[in-house]
């Protein structure tokens, strides 16, 4: 996984306050967490258990794998919403 700098200017730009616009992007990116979590437990309890109740046993689930690899495999939540936010898909309001 490649590291990519992010220009605090180009936030700055888009928000005016940095620190106003990690707040929003650290809502946003916990929103999407949960909904990754909600996604993943919806996919988990499709696949069938396992028949055998040894816990000993050791023996890895290819369909719960293949789930786990498939969303590990996907922009993380605090990338994702740094990208809505500078792309202006994101729309955010202060309580004063």
């Amino acid at each position: 996984m490649a590291i990519n700098p992010v220009d605090l200017r180009a936030i700055e730009e888009k928000a005016g306050n940095v620190y106003k616009a990690i707040i929003v992007c650290s809502k946003r990116a916990r929103q999407l967490n949960s909904e990754n979590k909600i996604e993943f437990n919806a996919l988990l309890s499709t696949i069938p258990e396992s028949t055998t109740d040894d816990e000993s046993e050791d023996v890895d689930n290819p369909a719960q794998l293949k789930i786990a690899l498939d969303l590990e495999k996907r922009e993380k939540p605090h990338i994702q919403s740094l990208h809505e936010f500078l792309d202006g898909d994101l729309e955010y309001e202060f309580k004063e």
